[in-house]
């Protein structure tokens, strides 16, 4: 397998005795100013993890407006799938492709599962839980969409491996709907949020997901391996639901995401 179980978590737990102070269940954007420049090494926390430069994520002017919320009676009106439509990403095959493109943007229902990389073992595991779950939605008429950082050829080693369907797999190597998204980045959130310790419940779950697993799969730009992820609900360019990873392994309950896509079709 390449890597064990055991030591890819050990960065959580060495982390986690540093957590002593819970932060707020609360969803909101941090501002700009708010995130720090990383370090160029991480090697005091994991050998197998470098940073090539620091990065500032900068968000984008509509992401103060975008907070993850439950699905409500109240649709979610924000213009941000206009925006999403016109990024471009990549099939798992290599071809191009722009959000857009990928459901139907009048009326279709989409999930979006944006992975933090395609080389995170936690993301493994969501994978895996999406791969399960894909049927149930495919009857409810929902399109299950999975996109991770890291090149296509990336994806398709996570695709093949786990395997999980190529056709809902994308990758966004520049990490564009991710910042668009104002998604969470930085080393406190890998690796030092509260949050990310729910892996340590999940062990069987992810020992399984890592049959296959091969860090191969992590992005060649390691500064990719900061990025959270999110998982997001649309009709048509309506945003129905959104909610940020606060920390790694934090994923969004698929029964939650299942359950606003059945709202929306008996509505």
């Amino acid at each position: 397998m390449g890597v064990t179980l055991a030591s890819s978590v050990t960065p959580l737990m060495a982390a986690n005795k540093y957590l002593h102070h819970p932060l707020s269940s609360h969803h909101i954007h941090p501002q700009p100013s708010s995130f720090q420049r990383l370090p160029t090494s991480l090697s005091t926390i994991s050998p197998s993890l470098s940073l090539s430069s620091p990065r500032l994520t900068t968000l984008s002017s509509l992401s103060p407006r975008l907070v993850p919320r439950a699905y409500s009676t109240d649709i979610v009106s924000e213009n941000i799938g206009e925006f999403l439509g016109d990024i471009t990403i990549f099939k798992a095959t290599g071809e191009p492709v722009m959000f857009k493109d990928l459901w139907d943007q009048s009326e279709g229902i989409a999930v979006v599962a944006l992975l933090r990389h395609f080389g995170c073992f936690c993301c493994w595991e969501l994978a895996a839980d999406l791969k399960l779950a894909k049927a149930r939605f495919d009857a409810a008429g929902v399109k299950l969409i999975a996109v991770g950082v890291g090149s296509a050829s990336k994806a398709q080693m996570l695709g093949e491996r786990l395997p999980f369907p190529m056709e809902c797999l994308y990758a966004d190597p520049e990490r564009k709907a991710y910042d668009l998204l104002g998604l969470y980045y930085g080393l406190g959130r890998t690796f030092f949020n509260p949050a990310s310790t729910k892996v340590f419940s999940r062990f069987e779950s992810l020992k399984k997901a890592m049959e296959n697993y091969t860090i191969e799969a992590t992005p060649d730009d390691r500064s990719g391996v900061l990025q959270q992820g999110g998982m997001f609900v649309f009709k048509g360019k309506q945003l129905l639901y959104a909610r940020k990873d606060e920390g790694t392994g934090d994923h969004a309950p698929l029964d939650d995401v299942f359950n606003v896509c059945c709202n929306v079709s008996v509505a």
